[in-house]
């Protein structure tokens, strides 16, 4: 399948396959991009279906972007809160646990931690979808957080940044470790990584179920948005307005 920059006109997609699959593809418009219309949209999927592709996945769109999926024949699979941060008073965090600079070596220890973090399949990463969102912004950060001895991975966040606007775009615990300042030293770590580069504000998203991400959030600082995002799903075949279970 099409994987990469997707090129349709003046409309620029992003399209990888879905936690490894050949018949799932994931594609999200490009930040700071021009929002892709229906056309577009009904293209990207048209050349998706040529090579086997089944179903579609978006990332999490807001409203301006949902419009061309949505008229394309996209229908809501997931809906979340979105939450901003302007980076203007952070909170201190000590007695914290270790943090450091993840490896390549790391890579396995993470992914394990991911699945178990996440109850629904749907939201847990694999290796490509890590890369992912490593690659999603111009830089990004993967942090992890470490037993004490420093070897075992008990939590991990992926931040990035593309100009003056930053994304925390992953943040996994490991369960037996959740309540012990793990989740809150990697965000206040990442936003304190993106002051230092200038960003003047922060965005993150979470499941509208997920109450506990949306209390730490709003601990740190971040303000949930009236818009909200949602991640919209279809099929490629016959039956495209009946939307797959990925």
């Amino acid at each position: 399948m099409t994987s990469g920059l997707l090129r349709l006109g003046v409309d620029r997609l992003r399209v990888v396959p879905w936690h490894g699959s050949g018949g799932t593809a994931l594609v999200a418009p490009l930040p700071d991009a021009p929002t892709p219309g229906a056309d577009a949209v009904r293209r990207c999927v048209d050349l998706l279906a040529a090579q086997g592709v089944a179903h579609v996945v978006t990332a999490a769109l807001t409203q301006p972007e949902q419009a061309g999926f949505l008229a394309a024949g996209f229908e809501v699979r997931e809906r979340l809160h979105l939450l901003a941060h302007d980076l203007g008073a952070l909170p201190e965090v000590t007695g914290g646990p270790r943090l450091r600079r993840a490896h390549r070596r790391d890579r396995p220890a993470i992914l394990a931690l991911d699945q178990l973090a996440f109850d629904d399949q749907f939201w847990r990463l694999d290796e490509q979808g890590l890369a992912d969102a490593l690659a999603a912004t111009a830089s990004s950060r993967l942090r992890l957080a470490t037993g004490a001895g420093g070897d075992d991975v008990v939590g991990y966040a992926v931040t990035g940044r593309s100009g003056a606007r930053g994304y925390l775009q992953r943040l996994a615990v490991h369960p037996a470790h959740r309540r012990l300042g793990i989740a809150s030293a990697l965000v206040v770590d990442g936003l304190r990584w993106l002051r230092r580069h200038n960003v003047e504000r922060v965005v993150v998203n979470t499941q509208r179920g997920n109450a506990a991400a949306l209390a730490l959030y709003e601990r740190i600082g971040f303000r949930r948005q009236p818009e909200g995002l949602a991640v919209l799903v279809r099929s490629t075949g016959p039956d495209a307005g009946t939307h797959p279970a990925p």
